[in-house]
């Protein structure tokens, strides 16, 4: 049975209960985390040779700044590189391209030896709570294990601060000699953010925290780490394709596709107001609470493309809702929009025509069956 977390909030007013501290209040900080033009592409071979044969484009250009002790977000579907480019912020896997500052040091330009120091201020959460302890290992040694490489050599003070993380996430300090299998999913999880939080770090990447647990679950885990952030003055970046939770839980939202990040901004505002015609279909496929409400679902025509091969000009064009209601205008084929200013308020969209969207044209794109298919939800 799952410890209680957190004040008892509830995701039905996400907006109320949300940690303070925003990036509203933070106004013009030194951001913890600057990235510019990073890409991380794995090449594809074959032949006997094996020589490569074409480049998977996983993560390819992104740009955007992280703000200490802000919740940054990147939401989008499976495949677009939103795992692939939280790793690589943390050089778990290396980037091919770009820049990533680290509290003002390039850490791309870094050796191993130089990065060391680095690794205790930079930690990650794992999607999976039970690929990512090791099940031959008792509780101690897994979240001790980040402590010993990081010099702390005594066993009496590594076994101190492996209870004091246990007990930060709501476990017991008794349960360090007990292995992954004595625990339940939730309680695995709880694990995995001890073990992030053992080195006292400054910036954690949580890479879908909470995707493998149980619904009651999660409400858990998630004020966990916002209470978490609140009492260590963490920041965080926060991978997650479920949108629901996003607007529970960010300050700022970052939108992918395709290895690109097609749209930016705070979470009221691009809820309120997306400007991409992607984030469109998104939003309108988060469930309704309320069965006896009809909803219309906008239902993009087609597969995603290959991250191998992907389309000339705007990637998402080959699938775009907006472009069929304009007319196909050849421009979304050749040119490559740029991550563009919207408003004042720093709302960015990569999209020719985002000034373009409406409610009224989304209205009549969802009841345009030619155009994409209108799935209805009904009460039964």
């Amino acid at each position: 049975m799952e410890a209680p977390a957190g004040d008892g909030r509830s995701m039905a007013d996400p907006y109320a209960t949300r940690a303070g501290g925003g990036a509203d209040a933070r106004g013009t900080a030194e951001p913890i985390l600057s990235i510019r033009g990073l890409k991380k592409h794995f090449p594809i071979v074959g032949g006997i040779l094996k020589r490569r044969i074409a480049t998977v484009y996983a993560v390819d250009g992104v740009d955007f700044d992280v703000q200490p002790g802000e919740i940054f977000s990147l939401v989008g579907e499976s495949g677009c590189g939103k795992t692939t480019l939280g790793r690589s912020l943390l050089r778990l896997v290396e980037p091919t391209e770009g820049e990533v500052r680290f509290q003002g040091r390039d850490i791309t330009k870094l050796s191993q030896a130089e990065l060391r120091p680095l690794r205790r201020k930079m930690q990650i959460i794992f999607q999976d709570p039970f690929g990512s302890l090791n099940p031959r290992m008792p509780i101690s040694d897994i979240i001790g294990e980040g402590l010993l490489a990081q010099g702390v050599s005594d066993r009496k003070e590594r076994d101190k601060k492996v209870g004091d993380s246990l007990e930060v996430v709501g476990l017991r300090r008794a349960y360090t000699r007990r292995y992954p299998h004595e625990f339940s999913g939730g309680q695995r999880q709880r694990v995995g953010i001890a073990r992030a939080l053992a080195l006292n770090p400054d910036f954690v990447v949580c890479d879908e925290p909470v995707s493998a647990l149980d619904v009651s679950i999660q409400s858990q885990v998630l004020n966990l780490l916002l209470d978490l952030r609140r009492d260590f003055n963490l920041t965080y970046l926060f991978i997650s394709h479920n949108l629901s939770v996003v607007q529970y839980f960010s300050d700022r939202v970052g939108v992918m596709y395709l290895g690109q990040i097609v749209e930016m901004g705070t979470v009221e505002e691009l809820y309120r107001n997306p400007r991409h015609p992607y984030t469109v279909a998104l939003l309108s496929a988060i469930p309704e609470p309320d069965p006896r409400r009809r909803k219309k679902r906008l239902v993009l025509k087609g597969d995603v493309p290959s991250p191998a091969a992907p389309p000339s000009g705007c990637r998402f064009h080959t699938r775009c809702w907006l472009r069929e209601q304009l007319g196909h205008p050849e421009r979304c084929a050749t040119e490559e929009p740029v991550l563009r200013p919207i408003d004042a308020g720093g709302h960015r969209a990569k999209c020719h025509f985002a000034e373009e969207i409406s409610k009224q044209g989304v209205e009549e794109v969802a009841a345009t069956q030619d155009v994409i298919e209108t799935a209805v939800a009904t009460a039964e």
